[in-house]
C-alpha cells in the first residue's frame, strides 16, 4: 500500500512541476488569477479536484 501511495505522490509531483518548467509565465500568470478568487471559488475548485480523483480512483480499481 505505502508503495502505490508514494509512486502516486511522485507522479503528483511530477506532473505539478511540468507547467512551471516548461511555462513560468503562464504559471505566474495562473496564480495571479487563484489570488483574485475568493474563497469559496478556491474551495469550491479544490471539491470538484478531490471529487474527480476519488471518480477516477473508483473507476481504476
Amino acid at each position: 500500500m505505502w508503495d502505490g501511495l508514494l509512486g502516486a505522490l511522485a507522479l503528483m509531483l511530477v506532473i505539478e512541476g511540468l507547467l512551471p518548467f516548461f511555462s513560468p509565465g503562464s504559471w505566474r500568470q495562473m496564480f495571479e488569477r487563484v489570488l483574485r478568487m475568493s474563497d469559496g471559488q478556491i474551495r469550491f475548485i479544490g471539491l470538484a479536484s478531490m471529487l474527480l480523483g476519488l471518480v477516477l480512483l473508483s473507476i481504476w480499481h
